[in-house]
């Protein structure tokens, strides 16, 4: 049809046509304007749309507007936007937590009782479609300079074999020379251990039994009562408890090495909570036996959930002390002991193995556990892998487990230097893990350095890059508007719409059963070029829409009614009008996102069988392929277009 131009694009135009005599004018600010008013002509029109997708923002009413940190796809078809306190220290202070709850289908908000600060936790999809969420942010960073108290780490000690002590927030322990020093957490201290030596004579017989007490231990962050460097301790010392008297103050004492005026980084909580999506609220579970801030959670294939890394409760990044939660018991137990810098990429593989490479978000010194490599959890060992050009920037990089999942290839976008470093990288890397000694290859360059890039993988089999900055926060004005697509059978990008909000630290990206891809978030440091003024958190959300969706939706594929579950033999099928539109099956997993970490994605390849009205997929058996849990069932055609997805359960 022949394309007639509205009043608003007429005036658009006309304006794309003032630039000759702006330019003459020598206006350069009106010659801007005037590029922009003919950018927005162009891909507002159906054929540039129908190659690049587009953009639109969301309409969110202003009480729902929050800080997202986290974002995660639930089996309802919602997406839980967490917030906690947002990377604000009035919201902390004021114990405002923030979760809000967003429909995609109707653009409908609805806000949710948040019970803890769960702002930098971690989480994943559990096998019944809760999702877990453990760990988050029990005390904000104090910089260098702004430390008006001294503070450190208290360990606490309890000797006594027969009762356990609870020291509650704001209990005092005094040092020998009589400063006081007030604990910011309440603590528990279990019960000391009795030990039994056994001994014999030369002759055989067993000499009496001596007992021994191992006394317990639990740490606890104390900040001085007095300001100033008055109160500072460089050397150990043995710290009474105020208030405890008799036996109780005999067993129970601090000891502390160093209490400093030196920066206090963020420090983590224990508490861990399922948030039930059909009840539409958070419920709590058994904590974690270590407080956690910026942790991974990964769901293995037996759909017990992997907890590791972290910032503990005195603001350390954790030595190595994973943990296992079992949802059938809500309860935690000890998990193999390794040492990650905090939000690792860990990717199940096909027989268990976990792949980490090299992907992380921050905390930790830049020599250690940077490496890419195979954790066999069973062996605990740590195979190292080759290949891996720019090693010293992995860190804010974007990762995942390439689509479909059954080639086991992971890939590596981007990423920076570690802390604040000026250092981008433009570098992806891919590497096969079914070969024999498998290695990263360098791929296509990204368009520039870039860290905090969004990846999410599509129904077509393609990965949809966005948003991402060229310096550390967007420092600088560097926001990144481009968006790309990667085609895996290719090896190659090829150029989508440009995004209009820029999405750096603490954004999120995420695809939506209709096959758009909503963005969420980003926190820069600074809000100008030359960092003057301090930047704004983000808080519109913007939908991307992709060229396969400006197809026709009379020519979109389509699947209805089907299943909940699989069959024994893990078939499910779904009614189709068109089965032989459909060359394809894709079986994705939905996002919990956060930090560029999303360890939930993965696009499963199902196969297929057609009847004239019906099209029947089979799941795979293999659960460390296919981890237990709810997925979206999409039907893709001939020209990479997916239907509308359909949700199924997958059990243990």
């Amino acid at each position: 049809m022949p394309f007639s131009p509205t009043k608003r694009q007429k005036k658009t135009v006309m304006g794309a046509g003032a630039v000759v005599l702006l330019a003459g004018l020598n206006a350069p600010a009106a010659v801007g304007f005037a590029e922009e008013q003919y950018h927005d002509y162009k891909i507002s029109q159906p054929g540039y749309k129908k190659q690049y997708g587009s953009w639109s923002t969301v309409d969110v009413p202003k009480e729902y507007r929050t800080n997202a940190i986290h974002a995660a796809l639930l089996h309802t078809g919602k997406v839980l936007i967490v917030a906690g306190s947002g990377n604000s220290q009035k919201n902390f202070d004021a114990g405002t937590f923030d979760t809000i709850l967003w429909n995609p289908a109707d653009d409908s908000f609805k806000k949710i009782a948040t019970p803890e600060d769960f702002f930098c936790s971690g989480h994943t999809q559990l096998a019944d479609g809760r999702l877990l969420v453990a760990g988050g942010t029990a005390r904000y960073e104090v910089l260098d300079g702004a430390v008006t108290r001294a503070g450190g780490l208290m360990r606490v000690k309890n000797e006594s074999p027969d009762k356990e002590v609870t020291l509650k927030k704001g209990t005092r322990f005094r040092s020998p020379s009589g400063a006081e020093y007030v604990s910011r957490f309440d603590v528990k201290i279990p019960k000391a251990k009795r030990k039994f030596d056994i001994a014999y004579t030369k002759s055989g017989a067993m000499k009496p039994w001596k007992t021994k007490v191992q006394a317990a231990e639990e740490r606890v962050f104390v900040e001085a009562v007095q300001e100033g460097p008055g109160p500072v301790a460089k050397k150990q010392a043995q710290y009474e408890i105020v208030g405890l008297e008799g036996k109780d103050a005999d067993n129970v004492y601090g000891l502390t090495e160093k209490i400093d005026m030196e920066k206090q980084d963020f420090q983590g909580i224990r508490a861990a909570y399922e948030f039930d999506p059909v009840a539409e609220k958070y419920i709590p579970v058994d904590p974690m036996a270590k407080a956690r801030w910026y942790p991974t959670l990964v769901t293995l294939q037996d759909g017990k959930v992997l907890a590791v890394s972290g910032l503990d409760e005195v603001g350390v990044v954790d030595p190595g002390d994973n943990e296992i939660y079992d949802p059938s018991t809500k309860k935690w137990k000890k998990g193999p002991f390794r040492y990650f810098p905090t939000y690792p990429a860990l990717f199940l593989t096909k027989g268990g193995k976990l792949f980490y490479p090299a992907s992380n978000a921050g905390y930790g010194p830049a020599e250690k556990g940077r490496e890419p490599g195979l954790w066999d959890l069973e062996k605990n060992t740590f195979d190292k892998v080759p290949g891996l050009e720019d090693m010293d920037q992995t860190e804010t990089s974007a990762s995942l487990l390439l689509p479909p999942a059954q080639d086991q290839k992971v890939m590596i976008l981007g990423g920076g230097g570690v802390g604040e470093s000026e250092k981008a990288t433009a570098r992806t890397a891919v590497i096969d893990l079914k070969e024999d000694d498998p290695a990263f290859k360098t791929g296509p360059q990204l368009p520039q350095g870039t860290r905090y890039l969004n990846s999410v993988i599509m129904p077509d089999d393609s990965v949809f890059t966005s948003g991402g900055s060229y310096d550390y926060r967007g420092r600088g004005a560097s926001n990144i508007l481009k968006a790309q697509f990667y085609v895996p059978s290719e090896d190659r990008f090829r150029t989508a719409a440009e995004p209009t909000v820029g999405r750096n630290y603490h954004s999120e990206a995420l695809l939506l059963p209709d096959g758009r891809v909503a963005t969420f978030g980003s926190d820069s440091l600074f809000g100008d070029k030359d960092n003057t003024k301090l930047g704004k958190f983000e808080q519109r959300m913007e939908v991307y829409t992709p060229p396969y969706l400006y197809r026709g939706k009379e020519s979109r594929p389509q699947l209805t009614d089907g299943p909940r579950e699989p069959d024994a033999k893990g078939r499910a099928t779904f009614k189709s009008p068109a089965p032989d539109k459909i060359v394809k099956a894709r079986l994705m997993r939905p996002s919990a996102v956060t930090h560029t970490t999303d360890v939930e994605q993965r696009s499963i390849a199902l196969d297929m069988a057609k009847t004239k009205d019906s099209v029947t997929v089979t799941v795979p058996k293999d659960r460390t392929l296919v981890p237990p849990g709810w997925y979206m069932v999409f039907g893709v055609d001939g020209e990479g277009t997916p239907s509308e997805a359909q949700w199924i359960h997958v059990e243990k």
